[in-house]
């Protein structure tokens, strides 16, 4: 079985003071997702606001965010799948693609 980093993306911000009811319900699914998929979820976490964040490049610190963008990682998942086409399947059933967008990367190793 193949690891894959599932990222989570979703519109900024990613704070759920600022967030309509319908993707305040869709974030609630998560757990459902989780349970439903068992065996294939190695492990996942929801992040901070994306106000919390701090980014290093090269010897540089900023508060934030490096990059200015409509959409912020929320969270991810390592899932274990057969193959792309399986971490497809399986991805398609979380409810961060109804509002934000879903990342797949294999992990290396």
């Amino acid at each position: 079985m193949t690891q894959y980093a599932i990222l989570l993306y979703a519109p900024a911000p990613a704070d759920v003071a600022d967030m309509p009811a319908e993707e305040i319900e869709a974030h609630g699914r998560h757990a459902d997702v989780v349970e439903e998929l068992g065996g294939h979820i190695v492990s996942g976490h929801a992040l901070q606001a994306s106000t919390t964040a701090t980014s290093v490049r090269g010897d540089t610190v900023t508060d934030g965010p490096f990059i200015e963008a409509k959409e912020v990682i929320a969270g991810f998942y390592i899932l274990e799948a057969r193959d792309l086409d399986h971490a497809l399947e399986i991805t398609k059933r979380n409810p961060a693609t109804w509002r934000g967008g879903v990342e797949i990367r294999p992990l290396l190793g």
